[in-house]
């Protein structure tokens, strides 16, 4: 990064370098009736110089930023006109040129109708610095797009290593063992839960949103397979309400949280309870989800990881759209989260 800013402050210095250099080189032997040395030791070329490296810094990095891509489009517009104004009515070339003549004290000093060469200097200098912004923007928009795309397979790669890895298959497939064994009637329900988790994850989890329901599906799969090895002492509680038909959300969303339920909220020894809600309106989808904690505080920083990315996609998917309460009060862990259409 220290690199960069180096490397553009080197531009910008050869840039206007060359800008300083070259009215000089333009005009020298012409009207001025001055070499190139005296030219270049005049104050008011070097006014020159500096009042269009003043608007070029002034217009790129204070209005632009400020009023234009705030959408404070009509400051920004009458800013930029009564700079043009003082262009225009100061005339910085038509002075310079007056003032690096020989005839300066014979002569009174007169206006000769428009500054052409200052119009068009100012002109240039402006689309220079629209330019740089435009270039800059874009650069950002395609920065972030990147992020957000790495965002979305880190979250995507963080539930496969959370939930599709091999401990869970192992422990998931030792449990519908157990029922092929037996003879269960819910066996191949079992199977089937855990390939349409499984095929959610690879096929609907690539995408940016999904259905309501088709997450509602994978949490109900994951939720009846966690229970294959939870005894009578623990009691999930999942409810859904509201209409979910045409609503969508972003996938994988919720199932941090509700990994956590499992992960933390389940006892051998003392009887609890997992509650999972999910409330879906015409304006808004709620999710609540709680349970009893039966770790220690620092074993709970484990599941930081998982947390940050959920929270990040949530940024990137819901941006202002959006609120999140997570506590551990009282030895529960609840959490609040309302996503806003």
């Amino acid at each position: 990064m220290q690199i960069k800013k180096v490397l553009t402050g080197f531009i910008h210095f050869v840039v206007w370098l060359l800008f300083a250099t070259m009215p000089p080189i333009i005009f020298y032997d012409a009207p001025f009736n001055k070499s190139y040395s005296q030219t270049l030791a005049l104050p008011y070329y070097w006014l020159f110089v500096f009042f269009y490296i003043f608007i070029f810094y002034f217009i790129t990095y204070y209005l632009i930023p400020k009023f234009y891509l705030r959408k404070k489009y009509v400051w920004y517009f009458v800013s930029m006109f009564l700079l043009f104004a003082v262009c225009y009515f100061l005339k910085p070339f038509e002075l310079m040129f007056y003032h690096s003549s020989s005839f300066t004290e014979e002569i009174p000093y007169q206006p000769f109708g428009p500054d052409i060469i200052s119009i068009f200097t100012y002109i240039m200098v402006v689309s220079m610095g629209i330019a740089l912004q435009i270039i800059t923007q874009w650069r950002r928009a395609e920065k972030e797009k990147l992020e957000a795309v790495a965002e979305k397979k880190t979250a995507e790669l963080s539930f496969l290593k959370a939930q599709i890895n091999p401990h869970f298959l192992f422990n998931t497939l030792n449990n519908i063992y157990s029922l092929a064994i037996t003879q269960s009637p819910n066996t191949a329900p079992s199977i089937m839960e855990l390939s349409n988790i499984m095929r959610y994850v690879t096929d609907d989890a690539t995408k940016d949103f999904v259905t309501v329901d088709r997450e509602v599906d994978c949490i109900r799969d994951y939720i009846s397979l966690q229970s294959l090895r939870l005894g009578e002492s623990t009691q999930v509680i999942f409810e859904v309400t509201g209409q979910t038909e045409n609503k969508k959300i972003a996938p994988l969303i919720l199932m941090t949280f509700i990994e956590n339920n499992f992960k933390y909220g389940v006892s051998n020894h003392e009887k609890t309870n997992i509650t999972i809600k999910l409330i879906s309106d015409d304006q808004k989808i709620g999710f609540f989800c709680q349970n009893k904690i039966f770790v220690h505080h620092n074993q709970m920083e484990t599941t930081g990881i998982g947390l940050s990315n959920t929270r990040n996609r949530l940024e990137l998917a819901y941006p202002n759209k959006h609120s999140l309460d997570i506590s551990n009060n009282n030895g529960l862990y609840t959490v609040h989260l309302t996503l806003q259409e």
